[in-house]
């Protein structure tokens, strides 16, 4: 289970990566997205999206329960503090793979979203050439109306780059959240080294239990 959201999680931050740059690479991804967001592909991403939560909710439900059951002793046995433990791992581990796919849809989003505009721009800017060109063919009663489309265009353009540049600042800030994440993600790592460590000593601590329990059972039988 581990592995495989350590492995979900890698996935993601390198689909993130590969999405933030100007790659052929990005363009592919895109149509994966897209195709993934038609027919029957928002159902399957919905269900395991689904089933990710439940399981999410079930480990913070057991966590809850191992800290109530013991909160009147207030010292939490071996056992319980491995699977408390290895509890709080998992919750971490699906919560950090639900956001980085809510990321994933923003970004895609965004990207969609920037690609139109640019498109839209073009469009605009082919526009106020042709009626620059009839402008200078056309007699000074003649081009008035375009002169005022024109400059109407002009308007729309500098908001369109307004808005273009507004979306840039969004993937900057996106790149610097992702950055963010790979840091935490380390962080997890190596709360995660940390956690096998101490998984290990209470298992060594478990045995010299039993060994002496052992050793002193046989000694009352003797």
């Amino acid at each position: 289970m581990l592995q495989l959201l350590y492995g979900a999680i890698f996935g993601q931050m390198l689909l993130i990566m590969a999405l933030l740059f100007k790659t052929p690479l990005r363009k592919l991804l895109i149509l994966t997205l897209d195709r993934l967001k038609r027919g029957r592909g928002p159902i399957v991403v919905t269900t395991v999206g689904a089933t990710l939560l439940v399981v999410f909710s079930s480990s913070l439900y057991s966590i809850a329960k191992i800290q109530r059951r013991n909160a009147d002793a207030g010292v939490l046995n071996p056992t319980e503090q491995v699977l408390l433990s290895k509890h709080l791992l998992e919750a971490s581990l699906m919560g950090f793979v639900l956001f980085l796919s809510l990321m994933i849809d923003r970004l895609h989003h965004y990207i969609r979203e920037l690609r139109m505009l640019r498109k839209t721009m073009d469009a605009v800017k082919k526009q106020g050439r042709s009626f620059e060109d009839g402008k200078n063919t056309a007699t000074s009663e003649d081009h008035r109306a375009p002169t005022e489309e024109i400059a109407t265009l002009k308007a729309r353009i500098k908001n369109l780059e307004s808005e273009s540049e507004a979306k840039g600042s969004k993937a900057k800030s996106l790149e610097s959240e992702v950055e963010a994440l790979k840091k935490q993600s380390e962080g997890f790592l190596m709360e995660y080294d940390r956690l096998l460590k101490d998984n290990q000593n209470l298992r060594s601590q478990l045995e010299a239990i039993d060994q002496s329990s052992l050793h002193a059972e046989n000694k009352k039988s003797m």
